[in-house]
C-alpha cells in the first residue's frame, strides 16, 4: 500500500486507530484545532514506503512537507511550538522540565506496563503488569486532585498523555476502586473536553462506554 508519496504537500498524520501514542497526538492536533490529514493505518498492512521515511516503520508518523517525525512525544512538541496557541507547554524553562520530567514518568512507569498488557503471551505476565499500573496510579491519587489538570491549572500534554491511558483502564482489564475518586474525578474531566472527544477513533470508542 502506497500511500505517503501522494501526500507529502500537506500535513499528514499517520496514525493507528487503537495506539495509546498515536491517539495522545491526534488529541493535541484536535486541541489546537490544527488540519492535518489524518490516516489510520493497519499494523499488518502499513504503507510500502513508511519504512522509507521512518527506519522504525512504526506509528505515528507525522509528514510535513520534508520534515519526518516519529516519536509521539517529539510531534506533540512539534505541534505545540508550531502552533503556539492554545499553548500546552508552560512557557517558563523550570515548569517546562517538570512538564517534561511528568511525560517521562507517565511513558516509563505507566505506559511501560500497558504495552506488557497488550503483548504479553503469559497471563501471569498480563497480571503482573496490571498490578504494577494499578498500584503506581493509586499511590499517585493525590497528584490528580491538587489542580484542576496534572500538577497544572491549565490543560497541557501531560494531560493529554494521560488521557489515553485512562480511557483504555477498563480495556486493560484495570477498575479503579472507589478510594481512587480523584483520578476518576480527574479523568471525566479531560473526557468531556471537545478536543478529546472528537480525537477517538471508532476503536478506542469501542473500549468503554461513553
Amino acid at each position: 500500500m502506497a500511500l505517503i508519496a501522494n501526500r507529502r504537500s500537506m500535513m499528514t498524520l499517520f496514525s493507528d486507530p487503537a495506539c495509546i501514542h498515536s491517539h495522545r497526538t491526534r488529541i493535541v492536533l484536535s486541541e489546537k484545532d490544527i488540519t492535518a490529514d489524518v490516516v489510520q493505518i493497519d499494523q499488518n498492512d502499513k504503507p510500502e514506503d513508511l519504512s522509507d521515511l521512518n527506519p522504525y516503520n512504526s506509528v505515528p508518523t507525522l509528514v510535513d512537507r520534508d520534515l519526518v517525525l516519529y516519536d509521539s512525544r517529539v510531534i506533540m512538541e512539534y505541534f505545540d511550538e508550531r502552533f503556539p496557541h492554545p499553548p500546552l507547554m508552560p512557557v517558563d524553562p523550570v515548569s517546562r522540565s517538570k512538564s517534561r520530567i511528568a511525560l517521562l514518568h507517565i511513558e516509563k512507569d505507566w505506559y511501560g506496563p500497558v504495552e506488557t498488557i497488550y503483548n504479553a503471551t503469559d497471563e501471569t505476565d498480563a497480571d503482573q503488569a496490571r498490578k504494577i499500573l494499578e498500584d503506581s496510579l493509586l499511590s499517585s491519587a493525590e497528584l490528580f486532585s491538587a489542580k484542576p489538570y496534572f500538577l497544572s491549572d491549565e490543560f497541557s500534554l501531560v494531560d493529554c498523555s494521560l488521557a489515553p491511558l485512562l480511557w483504555r483502564l477498563p480495556s486493560l482489564g484495570i477498575q479503579l476502586p472507589a478510594s481512587a475518586k480523584a483520578i476518576t474525578d480527574y479523568a471525566n474531566r479531560v473526557f468531556d473536553r471537545p478536543s478529546f472527544r472528537s480525537s477517538l477513533t471508532e476503536e478506542e470508542l469501542e473500549l468503554r462506554p461513553i
